[in-house]
């Protein structure tokens, strides 16, 4: 079994040199140990990333980055070197340690690299905490012609207050055509008013809701938002269908996860229909946590979760905590990855014991939630796809703070117990058509996002689907609404387009390891 200490789960810890707590802040202070006269640069010579580590004058946190990407990157070896005394400013710098280089398909390799104040990292892991107005929204068209749709709602924020609910289309934000925008300068409105990165930003918004066209004009405050990252638990087909929404793999869904598990073994269903259709990712072990809970101790034993693999500089030790790599189990325990656990980190968790499960999926299912799917099917569990392409991230990175700065850059993939980890264009259901990417297919039905219902409704496309799929076997005729969310050709042209650019929202969509 596999257990993380209380002190191993939180952002806190810091048991090797290339990771640090506190200090100064990222700014142009002199306050570092290095004299920075004394920093030389020769391109393809790296000292340890250890002797600037925590010195907090600009150039030497620089020097550390360079290090720090050099040992531990994925793909060091495709970052360009660069002398860090010629670019302005440690985040700058930081923004060229990366790979420019693209998959098969034509996407970004790595469109994750970030960073966040510590503070504001340990809210978001923690809490759930991040800013905006309480609901979700599916870009189904960056570019004009843009369409836009609320996908779900936070319970007590401001857009529930305001009745807002899935299925209300964007028409306008402070006063700008949301549908029709032409300019950089209407575009950056749309981007500000929908993506606040901080509270009290104030928005007026018109909403039309798809059902009966009509439209509200709706004023709302952004603020400080905790996410409910497990909902709607509830049963089908006289109780031997379970189903609940799964939203992240945060801190605060470790509890709820818990108890939604519990309630549905008590329930004693026969299948399960996880929603994670919106769920970008998130911690790995919760990951092999909802696996375990999902499979049991007798479909996983002697099996693993997943393999992680670093850069071929670190073929046996993980370069982070300089342990002996060790695969990432099916974790049966309790983890307690928040910092005051409602449970005590070492209790058993329950486990439906099934040898199937249907997910349902879009092109926001990213990540840690791609890895429940892998994990699963490398334990020779049956995983039933209903829905769309996932977003195709087999990538995770450990946070690591330096000088009140925590980054965020990719460090490793994984495979699961069968050694199959290539999915870098997702997962789709095997009935999919007309994809321009290689997606890795699963059993399941191709179904589009269906807004005219709400979640957890019997009658929602996708949940109905998955029913009928589970009592007759067949699909009905696949539809969906892009090849792959994220990448919709809208996407790659030259036009101002409407994106979440947000720190918080690119680090979200990844596998998190931390210790």
């Amino acid at each position: 079994m596999f257990i993380f200490s209380k002190e191993a789960a939180i952002l806190g810890a810091c048991v090797f040199s290339l990771v640090g707590c506190g200090g100064s802040g990222s700014d142009n202070s002199d306050s570092g140990n290095l004299d920075p006269a004394t920093i030389t640069w020769t391109q393809g010579v790296f000292e340890p990333s250890s002797k600037f580590d925590q010195q907090c004058q600009a150039l030497n946190e620089k020097h550390w980055l360079r290090s720090w990407s050099h040992e531990t990157y994925l793909w060091y070896d495709e970052i360009i070197d660069r002398d860090p005394a010629l670019t302005d400013g440690v985040l700058n710098y930081f923004a060229l340690l990366k790979t420019e280089n693209t998959t098969e398909s034509g996407a970004k390799k790595d469109n994750f690299h970030s960073s966040l104040p510590t503070d504001e990292w340990r809210a978001q892991s923690q809490s759930g905490q991040t800013f905006g107005y309480g609901f979700k929204i599916r870009l189904i068209s960056a570019s004009a012609p843009r369409q836009a749709i609320i996908t779900y709602t936070e319970p007590n924020s401001p857009a529930a207050t305001q009745n807002l609910a899935r299925g209300f289309e964007v028409l306008e934000v402070d006063g700008v055509d949301f549908v029709n925008a032409s300019t950089q300068a209407e575009v950056d409105v749309l981007n500000a008013g929908l993506f606040p990165s901080e509270s009290g930003k104030v928005t007026t918004f018109v909403f039309k809701d798809i059902n009966t066209s009509e439209t509200r004009e709706v004023t709302m405050t952004a603020q400080t938002i905790t996410g409910q990252a497990v909902g709607n638990i509830k049963t089908f087909a006289n109780g031997e269908v379970g189903y609940f929404q799964f939203n992240r793999h945060n801190a605060i869904a470790e509890k709820p996860l818990f108890d939604a598990f519990n309630t549905l073994a008590a329930r004693n269903v026969k299948d399960l229909i996880i929603d994670m259709r919106y769920n970008p990712g998130g911690f790995l072990q919760m990951a092999s946590q909802v696996a375990y809970m999902i499979a049991g101790a007798e479909n996983t034993d002697g099996k693993i979760f997943e393999k992680t693999i670093f850069n071929d500089q670190h073929p046996t030790f993980n370069p982070i905590t300089g342990e002996r790599l060790e695969p990432v189990p099916f974790t049966d325990e309790f983890v307690g990855f928040a910092e005051n656990p409602a449970i005590n980190p070492g209790t058993p968790l329950p486990s439906l014991d099934l040898k199937r499960v249907f997910v349902l999926t879009t092109g926001s299912t990213c990540s840690a939630s791609e890895a429940v799917i892998n994990g699963l099917r490398g334990a020779n569990i049956e995983v039933i796809q209903i829905g769309e392409n996932t977003c195709g991230k087999p990538y995770g990175f450990y946070p690591t703070d330096n000088c009140d700065t925590t980054y965020f850059s990719i460090q490793f993939t994984g495979v699961n117990n069968k050694g199959f980890g290539e999915y870098a264009d997702g997962f789709a259901p095997q009935n999919s058509t007309g994809s321009e990417f290689q997606p890795v297919r699963v059993p399941g039905c191709a179904v589009a996002d269906d807004f005219s219902h709400q979640l957890g409704d019997e009658n929602e496309a996708l949940l109905s689907t998955a029913l009928a799929y589970r009592a007759t076997g067949t699909c009905p005729v696949a539809s969906s609404m892009t090849s792959k969310q994220g990448f919709a050709p809208a996407l790659f042209t030259d036009t101002p387009k409407v994106q979440d650019n947000r720190s918080t929202t690119l680090i979200e969509q990844n596998k998190i390891l931390e210790y």
